[in-house]
């Protein structure tokens, strides 16, 4: 990469990252690309953007791309962002991207598994189920893997043995990404031995995917784009019905950073499908109170302002 084209990806970084996250999160999140916080600088003690930068301009260039890669910000340099996915509908709009690596013979329970995760906006990628027949499903597998946020392989006797399934396992480490490893007759092994793995024996699917929910949210490398997904489906929700929903899947998570509280707060009067229901109103206020945060604009109270005073 030529140093001005470092200079500007950083400099764009730092903007992104000032725009959407407090001082606190930055360091978090900086922290899950293994990025050294702890030696901080001064000089840009009033600005996120320059504070940011500052913290960056050591780190190497696959970590500056990685970066930028998650946060979904346009650059020249190969990787998942440049995966065309313009024509694929295989992933739901603002949901989690999980690729669900299986065997053939465990189509059914993968595809019941798919269906659970959407619960708690997780959209789950299973090829069999997800590739039109007139696309090239080699093609559209390889859009999945380099545009996935996580993968979970379900591991039984013959996992290893498929090229198949072992070279998506590949891709996911190469990667970066978390892989969930899912146990039902087999261990995890290779590069993914370190995980313990979810044991799957004697749990239904519901249960299956709410640990994997949780395992998600618990893990630095996709709590932040698990959380930006939930909010954003309850902020977007088109009726009572799903903001009740996916304000009892947010009633799950453990900590709302203050980033996130703050979004669902500063743009809960933006849908008014939300906003003017005391129901939802009052539920938002006490996922609100539970993490701290101030209630949501009450907007019964706000005085009326007649349109036909004298400008």
């Amino acid at each position: 990469m030529r140093k001005i084209d470092r200079f500007k990806l950083i400099d764009t970084i730092g903007r992104e990252l000032q725009s959407r996250m407090t001082y606190s999160d930055i360091d978090i999140y900086l922290k899950g690309f293994g990025i050294d916080v702890s030696s901080k600088k001064t000089s840009g003690a009033n600005s996120k953007w320059v504070y940011s930068k500052e913290i960056l301009s050591n780190e190497p260039d696959n970590i500056i791309i990685a970066l930028a890669d998650e946060l979904e910000l346009e650059h020249s340099y190969k990787g998942p962002k440049n995966i065309d996915l313009s024509d694929s509908k295989f992933w739901l709009p603002n949901c989690f991207r999980l690729f669900l690596s299986h065997l053939s013979s465990f189509k059914v329970q993968t595809s019941l598994l798919q269906k659970a995760i959407k619960y708690y906006g997780i959209s789950g990628f299973v090829a069999h189920e997800d590739i039109e027949p007139t696309k090239e499903w080699l093609t559209e597998i390889e859009k999945a893997l380099f545009s996935m946020d996580a993968l979970a392989a379900i591991l039984m006797p013959g996992f290893h043995e498929s090229n198949w399934t072992d070279h998506e396992v590949g891709v996911a480490v190469g990667r970066d990404v978390l892989v969930i490893p899912i146990r039902r007759g087999l261990d995890p092994y290779g590069f993914i031995g370190k995980y313990q793995g979810l044991q799957a024996k004697d749990r239904t699917v519901s249960q299956v995917a709410s640990a994997i929910f949780e395992i998600v949210l618990a893990n630095p490398k996709t709590k932040t784009k698990m959380l930006d997904c939930l909010v954003s489906q309850f902020l977007m929700s088109g009726n009572i019905s799903d903001a009740k929903h996916w304000l009892e899947v947010l009633g799950k998570v453990g900590t709302l950073s203050e980033r996130h509280s703050e979004k669902l707060r500063e743009s809960f009067s933006s849908n008014d499908i939300i906003s003017k229901n005391d129901i939802i109103r009052n539920a938002a206020n006490d996922l609100l109170k539970k993490h701290g945060m101030e209630p949501v604009p009450d907007l019964s109270e706000e005085t009326f302002v007649s349109d036909e005073i004298p400008f």
